[in-house]
């Protein structure tokens, strides 16, 4: 394209050129003529304008005034000329900025901004010194213009790219690659590399600073990754501006991974490590569209009468390439890459048409990502679904986690309160990690409490942690919220959590999750719980076994990818 865009600037060029040529020839064959003519017919002209002794050639004198005409033609021509260009060039300067920079934060765009890094990099080789290349990402960037406006993210854009010219040093460069994610590079001494690190925590401290526009206020924070052409080893001598923008992409996104608001430097296994999780979201991708996310239930159980009173839907991927895999490697990826919607209701139509069948008294329980929890539309299709399936919104709990409350309160608030209206349950789930407050608790129309499996846990190793678990029972029944325990393991857990009164409990004792044929099957047969058994019998203790969150993976990654 740049190759056809030449030869017409090139032609326009030309035109103007001889454009001027010609404006130049006419004044400079006026003047010539002027001088010429004039030179011997002006002084008689003004002699007999003196004396009225000579009368002038009409013809010569008319010849004089066409000429002076021509020499005022001539140079307003080439004064408009000299202007035209003039403005021209302004206007091609113009353009060639808006292709260059970035007209909302004035850094420059990607296009333009890897070549200026490739000419650092020259540079650096020439002159014995190092260069660094960062990649930052605004976190919850999404939620400030969805819930606040685009003229406040536009603000949070040009303020972080603000914050970025005064933490970098002089000489360094500043691109916005693209929505809310930057790049920037600086040259340092190979003996200074702690100058790298000072700037990168200044940017980290700046960015999070609150941004304030028109009366609204955001607060965004930043993950940052790291490469640099530094004792890296031979690899790196030829390194690209590209090449070190990937690096740094890839140690961004451990950042982000490790709890984001953070830093970190590229290491080589992360190459690895991204490719696996770029192969695993292009597999999920498929996995969607082909139906391999299938939804699997686990028991839950009325701890004092051991009757089974419902389940909790888990979801599990069916994978032809990895086998079984667990949630912890495909739900994050999920919600980086925005599939978790598609991802999580999929699933729920599946579970709503499997508990359909149930017996009326079985309640299902699904959780909810807190990414879901910022849609507002979430509520809206839930309610499709239920209309779609035919199940009864009294038998449908929904669990959301602590972690989305802090995020944005008003939004969980006003989708609780609309699910609630329509006879759904809501369950807080993994209590007492999120440091939710009672005031929170007293405002949001909660249904249940469920204990996180960690507290549970420590039912069996200290008196601390049967106390915690006891507070928090003495909390729910304060306030008037039955309770659910989670991760009950042992006979010796179920004893302690029954002493503590009316409660439901789940967990591995009870048996593993099971598809939908498997739980079809107990439910047709009237099998007890396992767990209930072994209670009665008090037979020996159960084998060990790993909570489901962290159950070995049937395939190649582990729990490698998992935070």
């Amino acid at each position: 394209m740049q190759q056809h865009d030449q030869k017409p600037r090139a032609e326009r060029r030309s035109g103007k050129a001889d454009h001027d040529i010609v404006a130049l020839g006419i004044i400079t064959a006026a003047i010539i003529l002027f001088v010429g003519t004039g030179g011997s017919l002006m002084p008689k002209i003004i002699h007999s304008w003196m004396t009225d002794s000579y009368s002038p050639d009409v013809l010569l004198s008319n010849a004089v005034l066409l000429n002076i005409a021509l020499l005022i033609f001539g140079w307003r021509r080439y004064s408009d000329l000299k202007e035209e260009v003039r403005e021209r060039r302004l206007a091609e300067q113009r353009a060639q900025e808006l292709a260059e920079i970035d007209p909302l934060t004035g850094c420059f765009n990607r296009r333009a901004g890897l070549p200026a890094i490739d000419r650092m990099l020259s540079q650096a080789s020439t002159s014995g010194t190092e260069v660094a290349v960062m990649v930052l990402d605004l976190d919850n960037f999404k939620q400030v213009n969805d819930l606040k406006g685009h003229q406040l993210g536009d603000r949070v854009l040009q303020s972080v790219a603000e914050r970025l010219g005064s933490a970098l040093p002089a000489g360094s460069i500043s691109i916005r690659m693209g929505g809310d994610e930057f790049a920037c590079a600086m040259a340092y001494s190979s003996k200074a590399s702690e100058s790298v690190e000072k700037v990168a925590a200044n940017i980290i401290d700046l960015v999070k600073k609150p941004i304030t526009h028109e009366g609204l206020e955001a607060e965004v924070s930043t993950s940052l990754g790291i490469a640099s052409t530094h004792d890296r080893g031979d690899e790196t001598a030829d390194l690209t501006a590209e090449e070190l923008i990937h690096r740094a992409d890839i140690a961004m996104y451990q950042a982000k991974k490790r709890g984001r608001n953070r830093h970190f430097w590229f290491e080589p296994a992360m190459e690895t490590q991204f490719r696996l999780r770029n192969k695993l979201e292009g597999a999920i991708r498929r996995g969607i569209a082909l139906g391999e996310f299938v939804p699997y239930y686990e028991q839950q159980i009325d701890i004092g009468t051991g009757e089974l009173v419902g389940f909790e839907m888990l979801a599990r991927w069916k994978s032809p390439q990895y086998g079984l895999v667990n949630p912890d490697v495909f739900i994050p990826i999920a919600e980086e890459c925005e599939l978790i919607a598609q991802l999580s209701e999929s699933l729920i139509r599946q579970a709503l048409r499997d508990a359909k069948d149930w017996a009326p008294h079985l309640t299902l329980s699904v959780n909810i990502s807190p990414i879901q929890m910022r849609d507002p539309a979430f509520a809206q299709r839930l309610l499709q679904l239920l209309v779609e399936t035919g199940f009864p919104p009294t038998r449908l709990e929904v669990e959301i986690t602590e972690t989305s409350l802090h995020e944005n309160l008003p939004s969980v608030r006003a989708m609780a309160i609309s699910l609630k209206n329509q006879g759904i349950k809501i369950s807080l789930d993994d209590f007492g990690t999120g440091y939710a407050s009672l005031a929170q608790l007293r405002n949001l129309p909660f249904d249940r409490l469920k204990i996180d499996r960690s507290f549970v846990a420590e039912l069996a190793k200290s008196p601390e942690g049967g106390e915690l678990v006891e507070a928090i029972v003495l909390l729910g029944n304060g306030m008037n919220l039955p309770i659910t325990a989670e991760g009950i393991e042992t006979p010796e857990v179920l004893e302690a959590l029954k002493s503590l009164g009316k409660l439901k409990g789940q967990g591995y004792l009870y048996g593993r999750p099971e598809d939908a044929a498997a739980t079809r099957a107990r439910l047709s047969r009237g099998e007890l719980p396992k767990g209930v058994e072994d209670s009665v019998s008090a037979s020996k203790p159960a084998a060990s076994v790993t909570t489901d969150r962290t159950a070995p993976l049937a395939h190649p990654f582990g729990d490698r990818l998992v935070s």
